[in-house]
């Protein structure tokens, strides 16, 4: 039964430049679950729901951010956001870093998480970036595969990236050239 309905499933990714409330509303109810699943980029406990909304809104009105969103039947279940590097850092200027980077429990499994990282690339090449990064928890074995079969390459590790419950968490740190 479980692949009558994964068949019958609407899966699409796409970058928002607007958020709609039934849209922030899905945003708040997925972060609150990959809270919950361990998976929060970096949020350990579910902060306010006003805290949520301000997150999410946030990160539309940054100009050199990008919201990918994955939706199963329209409604967002996976979030991406990619960030550039400000006009002053002429240095860094063609690097984009993924910031985020989660798919809800529910929805795993549908191919989310590869459209969105694919969006994620397509996005940085549309924008003349040379290379996208990103950084990891040790913890996130699921995701670290993920993007190491999507090519990205592991270039280092802080041992004290975050500290869970009292314990020191390793951190990794990838990047995938788009030349």
């Amino acid at each position: 039964m479980n692949n009558v309905v994964k068949e019958n499933m609407k899966i699409g990714v796409e970058s928002l430049e607007t958020i709609s409330k039934t849209d922030l509303a899905d945003l708040c109810n997925i972060t609150e679950q990959a809270i919950k699943a361990g998976g929060g980029f970096g949020w350990l406990n579910i902060p306010p729901v006003e805290s949520l909304k301000k997150y999410w809104n946030g990160i539309v009105l940054i100009k050199s951010n990008f919201l990918v969103v994955g939706r199963l039947n329209g409604s967002i279940a996976g979030a991406s956001q990619i960030a550039f590097n400000p006009p002053n850092n002429e240095a860094q200027k063609n690097i984009s870093k993924i910031q985020t980077h989660f798919v809800a429990p529910w929805a795993r499994g549908y191919g989310l998480a590869k459209a969105m990282i694919d969006l994620a690339i397509e996005i940085s090449k549309e924008n003349n970036m040379k290379s996208i990064q990103l950084d990891i928890r040790e913890t996130q074995s699921a995701a670290i595969q993920l993007f190491e079969n999507k090519g990205f390459i592991k270039w280092g590790t802080n041992p004290s990236y975050a500290f869970i419950n009292g314990s020191r968490i390793k951190g990794y740190y990838y990047y995938k050239d788009l030349l």
